[in-house]
């Protein structure tokens, strides 16, 4: 296959048949002569208001590739690459017992898939529910208000990338294709085809429920098994190694592979774990809130006066250093998508953005955060989530449980709301206005108070005095990171933190991507379950 990149083609003339007449052109051949054409990568240039452009990277099969390529003298045209994920040979150390993995999430849930395909018959427990019924018990709490700890936005089947926007964007280098691996996995269980290639790659929460369903079905039938509503409270330890673990404070379950994909919100697991001797320190994360706007006004800034059934809703990144040098940006924009109630403790209150696949609510939401470190917080491993605690019990206390609410001028001005403007809200879960400033630290609300009109120079409207803040976004990252060694191992034998819980990633790919290569590790060193 011979390769072409930057075939830049206008978007009102994007089509399989120009593809091929462009890639026929730039090859110097006739159209009949391309036998298949295939996309490797896509993006949109949009830095041209009315002159909006995608520029492909093909895969073009033709005859006489060799002739064709000595004709073709261009830094953008070259034989493709080979890019084929190989999971490794197994070890020789025979498994005294099956691996556990704790946590559906992303990092869980990929551990699992590539430890069930190559002959290991992992064991998953979830201290949440199944997909179909948490997306239940989830829907209930946003319409009623009756919480379940152990199953919500942040807890069951998985992760709490099960309720976002499913976004798959990862800056990670991948020399050994473990991300094209994750993305081939999330496609033969249902995900649309064009994540493969797209810049911005989503599923969407709508079809990543079904993709976690078809995934977990090939776990149990290669071999794994999953229990639900089983909750790990306590480590069986002997001589620094993993012997058992306890689950739901009654049963013990034998155990010398364990791997500790918890996600970044299991506040009361990290506890249990630092009493229990495993290595971890605090790290950053970043705070801040939600803001709407309509996404029409993105798409205007973004696109110009263009209008095509082709266009993406569009997607916005931003960045700010403050007068103070904390740095402030948006976090998980959600086009088209919803802010949700995402608590996951009693008496605190946490959101975050979701979109479905068609990203067609009217607006378009993002984080807009703070950067915070140990030196806003102490440098006590649990200390950065003692940190969250207080200001999600704030924005509980302040909103009387349901999301609280203000308008960005008012925000500004230091006072409540007391109605919206033309900015309609788009909610999951109750909500009030209340004053926002009343939650942040002053350093927080000053960032934000800087950041927003140096935003509104980059996207026309940002600083609209009608737009919709909400808080508290906290969980933009693990507060802690979960030490391991060049082997993924703690310093208790026989336990691999994984995934953005453990501190190693951040986001589904990345997070997916670490469950793979713990997976990898676990399989280098162990025989596969007999």
């Amino acid at each position: 296959m011979i390769r072409i990149r930057q075939v830049k083609i206008n978007i009102e003339k994007d089509s399989p048949d120009f593809w091929i007449q462009k890639v026929a052109k730039t090859l110097f051949l006739l159209p009949q002569d391309i036998l298949h054409i295939m996309i490797h990568k896509k993006s949109l240039d949009a830095r041209q208001k009315g002159n909006l452009f995608y520029v492909y990277e093909f895969d073009v099969e033709v005859e006489n590739e060799e002739k064709v390529l000595k004709k073709c003298a261009s830094i953008d045209i070259m034989r493709s690459k080979s890019e084929i994920y190989m999971f490794p040979k197994p070890g020789m150390r025979k498994l005294l017992h099956r691996p556990i993995i704790v946590g559906c999430g992303p990092a869980g849930f990929f551990a699992a898939y590539l430890l069930a395909e190559n002959g290991y018959a992992p064991i998953l427990i979830e201290r949440g529910e199944c997909v179909e019924n948490r997306v239940k018990t989830v829907e209930s709490f946003w319409n009623t208000g009756v919480f379940d700890e152990n199953s919500n936005v942040q807890f069951g089947e998985g992760g709490a990338g099960t309720f976002s926007d499913g976004k798959l964007n990862t800056l990670v280098k991948d020399p050994f294709f473990r991300g094209k691996k994750v993305f081939d996995i999330f496609v033969k269980h249902g995900a649309p085809k064009e994540i493969l290639y797209e810049n911005h790659p989503h599923i969407g929460t709508d079809i990543l429920r079904t993709v976690v369903k078809n995934m977990r079905d090939y776990i149990l039938n290669k071999g794994g098994q999953i229990y639900y509503k089983t909750k790990l409270t306590n480590l069986i330890i002997e001589r620094d190694q993993i012997i058992g673990i306890e689950v739901n404070q009654k049963e013990v379950i034998d155990c010398d592979v364990l791997v500790l994909a918890l996600g970044h919100s299991a506040r009361d697991t990290f506890e249990m774990l630092y009493q229990r001797g495993l290595l971890m320190r605090a790290k950053p994360f970043a705070i801040g809130l939600r803001v709407q706007h309509p996404q029409n006004m993105i798409d205007d800034s973004q696109y110009g006066s263009v209008r095509s059934v082709l266009l993406p809703k569009a997607s916005y990144k931003l960045t700010y250093k403050s007068s103070m040098g904390r740095g402030v940006y948006s976090f998980c924009m959600c086009p088209g998508g919803y802010v949700v109630n995402a608590s996951s403790e009693k008496g605190r209150l946490v959101i975050n953005g979701m979109s479905n696949y068609a990203r067609d609510s009217e607006n378009a939401n993002s984080a807009i955060v703070v950067t915070i470190s140990p030196a806003d917080f102490g440098s006590h491993p649990l200390d950065g989530i003692r940190y969250q605690r207080n200001l999600e019990q704030k924005a509980y206390q302040i909103g009387q449980g349901k999301i609280p609410v203000q308008l960005w001028g008012d925000f500004y001005k230091n006072q409540t709301s007391t109605h919206f403007k033309e900015v309609s809200p788009v909610f999951k879960g109750d909500y009030c206005f209340a004053n926002l400033n009343d939650i942040f630290p002053t350093y927080i609300c000053d960032a934000i108070k800087e950041s927003i009109p140096f935003f509104d120079k980059k996207i026309k409207g940002y600083a609209r005095e009608d737009a919709i803040l909400a808080a508290i976004e906290s969980r933009t990252s693990s507060p802690v990171r979960l030490e391991r060694d060049e082997n993924l191992v703690a310093n208790i034998k026989g336990i691999y933190p994984c995934g953005e819980g453990a501190g190693y990633a951040g986001g589904i790919t990345t997070s997916a991507m670490d469950g793979v290569k713990v997976a990898e590790a676990i399989a280098r060193l162990y025989q596969k379950w007999d």
